[in-house]
């Protein structure tokens, strides 16, 4: 499984829809899961072409006097098919991000929490997400990969994550930039991996997005 968090560069302003088509592409020619973050302007268009959809954030506040918010009932009329919770950019307390797990549930879309250790993996675990991605966040956009730099924040995040419901598949993210990077994830125990700026600002994004596939 491969998660693209295109959060807002520049590259994805101009280009969110090229994106999403080129995951859809390669989504049918390997058959792997993939999906997709666009920014939240995005989202409608971009789930009306492709299914594999999820928004950046959602809040855990019903419809109504909420200014601002993004709720699972608004994200599941747009056809997003689930959101990411927690980024290190986007943190939430632990007790909200329950709240919008139990609410992107109860409205059948699906959750995918970040966190930034394996301690606090497994406090997201017991909330009973879907999947649970681990991203130390000195290593985002860096370009150097957690799975080889720190190979034991990984192997602890899924034993943690494991212990504590071993339904929850474990993504691992941070400078995730080549196949090799993917490989050394899937060796360790990850089912999948979550990255931004590697595939958003790579000179040839499906080739890219491919090669990555290709390792599954």
């Amino acid at each position: 499984m491969i998660v693209l968090n295109l959060k807002t560069y520049e590259q994805t302003n101009e280009n969110s829809l090229l994106f999403t088509d080129i995951a859809s592409e390669v989504v049918a020619e390997t058959g792997l899961r993939i999906l997709v973050c666009p920014p939240a302007p995005y989202l409608r268009d971009a789930a009306d072409r492709f299914s594999g959809v999820f928004a950046q954030h959602c809040d855990p506040e019903p419809p109504g006097a909420f200014t601002g918010s993004i709720s699972a009932e608004l994200l599941k009329s747009v056809k997003a098919k689930g959101s990411l919770i927690n980024h290190s950019e986007k943190r939430v307390p632990g007790d909200k991000v329950k709240a919008t797990v139990e609410r992107l549930h109860a409205v059948g879309l699906e959750s995918l929490v970040c966190a930034a250790t394996p301690k606090e993996s497994a406090l997201m675990a017991s909330f009973s997400p879907s999947f649970v991605a681990v991203e130390p966040p000195e290593l985002i956009g860096s370009g150097v990969s957690v799975s080889k730099t720190k190979p034991e924040v990984v192997i602890d995040t899924v034993k943690a994550v494991r212990e504590t419901n071993d339904r929850i598949p474990v993504l691992c993210g941070a400078g995730v930039s080549n196949k090799e990077d993917v490989r050394k994830a899937l060796e360790l125990g990850s089912a999948g991996v979550l990255l931004a700026s590697a595939f958003v600002k790579a000179k040839d994004p499906k080739a890219f997005l491919s090669d990555l596939a290709s390792v599954f």
